[in-house]
């Protein structure tokens, strides 16, 4: 999957969370100051040229909606940061983000109850 421009993930963001919608209501989440219509529109047709984003058409005004669910791309996106930058280590990761102090220590500890939980559930321990 390809990554998305800054420009790009921002209108993503609106329309996972609207749905579907026109260029009008896109624009209508941005904060002030306010992206252009045109430059809106022109981000929605890349979009659907990468394959983010499909449209229903009702004559010459169109009707936008994601292809590509929030959680697809933050896993794709996930996995490439990882490989990009920890060498494809989630060990790593996690590793540099305690070390950096960009995790709490409740933080940390739900983490470990979580990953806990989950190695239950994978060796079917109940």
């Amino acid at each position: 999957m390809r990554d998305l421009t800054r420009a790009e993930e921002q209108v993503m963001q609106v329309l996972w969370k609207i749905k579907k919608g026109f260029v009008k209501d896109i624009l209508e989440h941005f904060d002030e100051p306010k992206p252009a219509y045109n430059t809106v529109s022109t981000i929605v047709r890349i979009l659907q040229e990468k394959g983010f984003v499909e449209h229903t058409a009702y004559g010459r005004t169109h009707e936008y909606y994601p292809l590509i669910s929030k959680n697809e791309y933050s896993k794709s996106h996930l996995k490439t940061f990882v490989n990009d930058y920890f060498s494809n280590s989630f060990e790593k990761m996690v590793s540099f983000f305690a070390k950096e102090k960009s995790i709490s220590t409740r933080e940390m500890e739900e983490i470990m109850k979580i990953m806990e939980n989950e190695v239950k559930k994978q060796k079917g321990i109940k």
